[in-house]
């Protein structure tokens, strides 16, 4: 154990208390317990630091590798085979789809075609699996959050080629900032009370779960892992290959800046190590560089390559010691902090870390209604196997940019006022506000904004092509 700095004598009876008040906690582990009371003691201990400014160094193409420059693949099936027998796929599972206006977990919302998110990654593991003779397990990392349904809905894929496991992530307390006492010991029984730790939770879970030891013991080596929701996140035997060809313990997928992501965190080079650097770490005065697309030209997509060795020799050491992010909540009125980490901050601590720069099309996320309207347009296309591909029919390399007023928020707003999804091939930016209804068979180019006057509803009529407009009423259509 690495020491911990001193904490002041405030600190430290605070810590004392809430480990007496973590013991009586009944519905959580020791494991539990104790990753939580870890955490707490290194916030306590401030060891959160930012980043010398002058140390920061660009990263070469050596350590974030393009994906052009990753080692060739051999055209053998039998040595395809081979590479994904060593592969798990794991997907980050627990977040929940109210943001959408959904019930239960976000893999369930459907993405196009009726098929959900988690539809979609069973069918391209289903293909891998049938078309090289190999075994890719799906990992699914659950929270307490969608446990439960996600546990009734890999019912329905009983009858596929691809074994799915599930597990939990940690469930911590949330505290109560006035006196740092355990929300559950003031009477906040439900689910409000607690939280989970964020991502990089991931490598303790799959430890405590047992998953690890049962996956290793079946010869597996690497794990992919990737966020539910992110539709560009395919199996790619490309970045495989090159990490077990030059022994990479850890691979991020970074791919390059858009004026979108100015926030993502980036790769840096830092005393001799690569890592993560998330905007939360950045000083206020360097926060505009930050977001610059200049000096940082890449982010995080948080597609993630884990050698699965490294990862049971760090979780054993106690060695994962991610950057702490607090997040403040407030639960009926009471302030509470959680504590989280990211699985990305962990790039540091493996061996022969490297980033890889991927293109775009591998970063395709669905957090909004609007990301939704993207991926159901003609602007993709779902093949049999499950991927959604960009058209080429496209020239713009980037997606138009689209804003839909809170009418859309709700996924089942947002289908109710589009009888088909709009041709977007040609569109730069949409935005729409009001109460606003779409036909069917449109068509919007260039930029187009739409705007109801504030309660009147307006109708795009079948068949309207809309290009370069500002429309307020009918009569500018």
């Amino acid at each position: 154990m690495s020491p911990v700095p001193a904490l002041s004598p405030a600190d430290a009876e605070k810590l004392a208390n809430l480990k007496s008040a973590v013991s009586s906690l009944t519905q959580i582990s020791d494991n539990e317990k104790s990753g939580f009371l870890n955490l707490v003691t290194r916030y306590l201990s401030g060891e959160a630091k930012h980043v010398e400014w002058s140390k920061i160094q660009t990263p070469t193409d050596d350590v974030v590798v393009p994906y052009d420059k990753l080692a060739p693949l051999s055209e053998d099936p039998a040595e395809t085979k081979k590479l994904l027998d060593k592969l798990v796929v794991l997907k980050l599972n627990g977040g929940l789809g109210t943001t959408m206006g959904c019930t239960g977990p976000k893999s369930v919302i459907e993405v196009r075609n009726g098929l959900t998110f988690l539809d979609l990654i069973v069918k391209q593991i289903e293909a891998l699996n049938t078309k090289y003779g190999c075994t890719v397990p799906l990992l699914l990392m659950n929270s307490f959050n969608t446990h439960d349904d996600t546990a009734k809905i890999v019912e329905k894929y009983s009858n596929s080629n691809i074994e799915i496991h599930t597990f939990n992530q940690s469930q911590y307390p949330r505290m109560v900032i006035e006196d740092f006492a355990p929300l559950p010991c003031k009477g906040n029984a439900g689910k409000d009370g607690w939280n989970p730790p964020g991502h990089g939770d991931v490598f303790p879970s799959l430890m405590n779960s047992g998953k690890l030891d049962a996956l290793l013991s079946k010869g597996k080596e690497y794990v992919f892992v990737a966020n539910s929701d992110n539709l560009g996140a395919v199996v790619d035997l490309k970045i495989l290959n090159h990490l077990v060809q030059n022994k990479n313990e850890y691979c991020m997928e970074v791919t390059p800046k858009t004026l979108a992501d100015v926030k993502g965190g980036t790769l840096i080079s830092y005393e001799g190590k690569v890592q993560l650097l998330e905007i939360a770490q950045v000083p206020d005065q360097h926060v505009n560089e930050f977001k610059s697309i200049e000096k940082f030209k890449i982010f995080n997509t948080n597609n993630l390559w884990v050698n699965l060795n490294a990862v049971k020799r760090l979780v054993e050491a106690d060695a994962l010691k991610m950057e702490i992010i607090p997040n403040p909540k407030e639960v009926d009125g009471i302030k509470v902090l959680q504590l989280e980490t990211a699985a990305g901050a962990a790039i540091r601590f493996f061996d022969r870390a490297i980033g890889a720069n991927v293109p775009r099309s591998r970063f395709l996320p669905v957090k909004a209604s609007s990301d939704l309207l993207l991926v159901q347009s003609d602007l993709y296309t779902l093949t049999d196997d499950g991927y959604v591909i960009r058209n080429p029919a496209r020239a713009n390399p980037s997606n138009p940019s689209i804003e839909l007023g809170p009418e859309f928020k709700k996924v089942a707003s947002f289908l109710s006022r589009f009888k088909s999804i709009p041709s977007i091939i040609e569109l730069d930016s949409l935005k729409v506000t009001g109460d606003v209804y779409f036909g069917a068979g449109i068509t919007l180019k260039g930029n187009v904004t739409i705007n109801a006057k504030s309660g009147v509803k307006l109708e795009i009529p079948d068949g309207a092509v809309i290009e370069n407009k500002d429309v307020n009423g009918p009569e500018d259509i």
